[in-house]
């Protein structure tokens, strides 16, 4: 598994992984690479959507 953190965007994880809810039950994410959010803007949460670029969203 990879994780590659996107300059004021979202985290891209590649690879074998498994995401949970706040429940720990699975979440399916439909692909082997999904682009997690960072800015809490997205409206599909866990999953980014584009969202931080109208957020303008700035990572610390």
């Amino acid at each position: 598994m990879s994780i590659t953190v996107c300059p004021d965007g979202p985290l891209l994880v590649r690879g074998g992984y498994q995401l949970l809810d706040g429940d720990d039950r699975p979440i399916d994410p439909g692909r082997a690479t999904v682009a997690l959010c960072r800015c809490g803007a997205s409206s599909i949460k866990p999953f980014c959507d584009g969202s931080h670029k109208r957020a303008r969203f700035r990572a610390r």
